[in-house]
């Protein structure tokens, strides 16, 4: 099966089987701001997996970013591939070109998947089993941190995708602490770097990335530490709030990747804290931020709490039966172990077979 991740600057293609990937992915720059050259781009990238492959490919499954129509393949006004406008129609495009089946879908959702079906949520079961704890979890949300910040939900192995195909649209919910500001902007390189710049006082011309900031936090760089740390727990806090109300829906697991997951150590506090604070308008009786309790499966000390087993088997009535129940609620909040690239591709390539059976 054919892969690709269109992202804004390069395209990376790659080819699947039995989940794993069977050639070294080709990246090419996208021409993102010319549909033509765009197109172009794509068909060479697969022309170039093709002659790799010592069999016939059967499919082709890719992410790309909203506004697009998943269900029909057509791709909207993308922001980060200007060439895209009005409405082009990219999947029939390409099953045209290649005679083969084409599916498309948000890059989140298939973070999601993949982390559901071969990544965190699996990984998170077998340490449960390893610890002799019976609880299982099939709920998990994917969370995606860079430029953007996109999501996508599986339940129970079903991509949740709504009746108009954004479902899981993270980027766009509100949060409590800015209020006048969506998520996307209070999580995201550029709220690193905007609120770095605020702490020091500097002008927006100041050119640093995210990642120099994180290196100022490291104490890798000079600069303001106190600041680049300051920056990543505002980043963290408004996290929490997110995750707080996904844990809320869903109930599950929650685990993020992207380039700004790498700096956890830096933010993961401020995420916990957030989870763990209780509302306080009745101070004779606070109200949790969660009912669950959750863990933080970054740090040993986690995945040890998580693990251990504190329900207990109680007696069913009038028989010599037990029933085991656990009056604890746990969550768990983590990073990509599989990387997020390896997590898309995986879902991609889940998704692509799933609706291949159908």
């Amino acid at each position: 099966m054919l892969t690709f991740d269109a992202g804004g600057t390069n395209f990376v293609f790659s080819a699947m089987k039995g989940g794993q990937e069977i050639v070294d992915p080709i990246t090419l720059p996208s021409n993102a701001d010319h549909l033509e050259r765009c197109l172009d781009t794509i068909k060479t990238g697969f022309d170039q997996i093709l002659a790799l492959l010592d069999e016939p490919a059967v499919a082709i499954s890719f992410a790309i970013p909203a506004p697009t129509d998943y269900f029909n393949g057509v791709v909207g006004d993308l922001k980060n591939l200007p060439g895209f406008r009005g409405g082009v129609p990219l999947a029939k495009i390409l099953e045209n070109q290649y005679q083969m089946p084409v599916f498309m879908n948000n890059d989140g959702d298939l973070y999601a998947y993949g982390e559901a079906l071969g990544g965190f949520l699996p990984e998170v079961n077998r340490m449960m089993e390893k610890a002799g704890n019976p609880k299982r979890f099939k709920n998990l949300y994917g969370l995606t941190l860079g430029t953007g910040f996109g999501g996508g939900f599986v339940s129970d192995g079903t991509l949740i995708r709504g009746d108009n195909s954004i479902a899981s649209e993270v980027w766009i919910i509100s949060n409590s602490i800015t209020p006048s500001r969506n998520a996307e902007e209070e999580v995201s390189i550029r709220a690193i770097t905007r609120n770095y710049k605020k702490a020091i006082g500097q002008a927006e011309e100041l050119d640093l990335s995210p990642k120099d900031i994180y290196r100022i936090a490291s104490g890798e760089q000079e600069g303001d530490r106190e600041a680049a740390l300051k920056a990543f727990q505002t980043l963290g806090q408004h996290l929490g709030d997110v995750i707080a109300n996904l844990v809320c829906l869903t109930d599950g697991l929650v685990v993020m990747g992207g380039g700004i997951a790498g700096a956890d150590r830096f933010f993961m506090p401020a995420i916990m804290k957030e989870l763990g604070r209780d509302f306080d308008f009745r101070s004779h009786d606070p109200i949790p931020r969660l009912i669950q309790k959750a863990f933080n499966l970054n740090e040993e000390s986690g995945q040890k709490e998580l693990c251990e087993i504190t329900g207990k088997f109680i007696d069913l009535p009038g028989t010599d039966q037990q029933v085991y129940y656990d009056e604890q609620p746990k969550v768990a909040i983590g990073t990509s172990r599989i990387g997020t690239d390896r997590a898309i591709s995986l879902g991609a390539y889940a998704f692509a077979l799933n609706q291949l059976d159908r």
